[in-house]
């Protein structure tokens, strides 16, 4: 299958000036309606990362899949949260997969939120009976439901490193107590909201990140939702239906690959320091799916 990957020559108007793992950031270059400081272009591609390497496979219109289903949420959260949207009418190379945004001053931190025990947060929790400084009941287990979602924030760390999950007091201490609550109050709010609009459509979110910004222009809004949203990279979605605690769900998210990945069938040891390998034409396929199946199942739109 063919990926639709932009080279960073390849987008006229706009000069790129940034690649992460899955995104590639452009700012407006000649004659450009948005020519300024105050947007970006900014690019979903069809890489894929897990375990904080880019993997050397890529799964095809994962960026639109991304791209698409982040602009629903953003209409389905607008009431609570401003958002750094401002257009999805961007050059042809890219439509589908790019969204011109406000520029912001982003917070050093991702905001997690977690409805259901799983993942990193299960193994912390097996150790220590809480998961980033936040105790929680005895005798939970795999996809344990919580009594109410918890904030477990991570601080971001530099392309090619390990973010590391921090205490609500560690975050506190890097970005202030004010911006510490008002980012910890909107993330639970707007998974609140996110699971029961999923839940009506028979998915569940288990857990998911927010990144939020200040605007670079005064007078804009105090805090603003970024980056992708409540997507299959950014996500754990469980189907209601097979969902079963005590046990690891299936899920509709990049999970397939990790579980690849982890497998005795891929060969590879993630604490080798090695790469990883390319991902087999059946992972990529089954992965591609489970992607279309969240943005349908969610939506109630056919993937074109």
């Amino acid at each position: 299958m063919m990926t639709e990957e932009t080279k960073t020559n390849e987008i006229s108007s706009w000069t790129h000036v940034y690649s992460g793992k899955v995104r590639d950031v452009y700012v407006a270059a000649g004659a450009s309606n948005h020519r300024g400081e105050d947007s970006y272009l900014m690019v979903a591609s069809d890489r894929i990362s897990a375990f904080d390497y880019v993997l050397p496979t890529q799964i095809p219109d994962k960026g639109k899949i991304l791209t698409q289903l982040s602009v629903w949420w953003f209409e389905q959260l607008s009431d609570l949260a401003y958002n750094h949207l401002i257009s999805t009418n961007v050059p042809a190379e890219v439509q589908g997969r790019g969204m011109i945004t406000q520029v912001l001053n982003m917070f050093p931190i991702e905001c997690v939120a977690r409805g259901y025990l799983t993942g990193s947060g299960l193994v912390e929790y097996k150790e220590t009976g809480a998961v980033c400084g936040v105790p929680l009941p005895s005798g939970l287990d795999e996809a344990s439901r919580l009594d109410s979602p918890i904030f477990t924030p991570a601080a971001k760390a530099q392309l090619g490193e390990h973010d590391e999950n921090v205490s609500f007091e560690e975050m506190t201490a890097r970005i202030g107590e004010s911006d510490a609550r008002k980012l910890r109050l909107q993330t639970i709010q707007l998974y609140t909201r996110a699971h029961e609009i999923a839940a009506e459509r028979g998915i569940i979110i288990a857990d998911t990140k927010f990144e939020f910004g200040r605007s670079t222009n005064t007078g804009e809004p105090d805090i603003i939702l970024a980056d992708e949203v409540l997507t299959p990279d950014s996500s754990r979605f469980w189907q209601m239906d097979k969902y079963e605690p005590g046990k690891v769900q299936p899920s509709l998210d990049k999970q397939f690959v990790r579980n690849w990945l982890m497998s005795p069938e891929s060969g590879w040891d993630r604490t080798s320091g090695e790469l990883p390998p390319e991902l087999p034409e059946e992972v990529v396929a089954r992965t591609r799916d489970r992607y279309i199946e969240a943005y349908e199942t969610l939506t109630g739109r056919h993937w074109q």
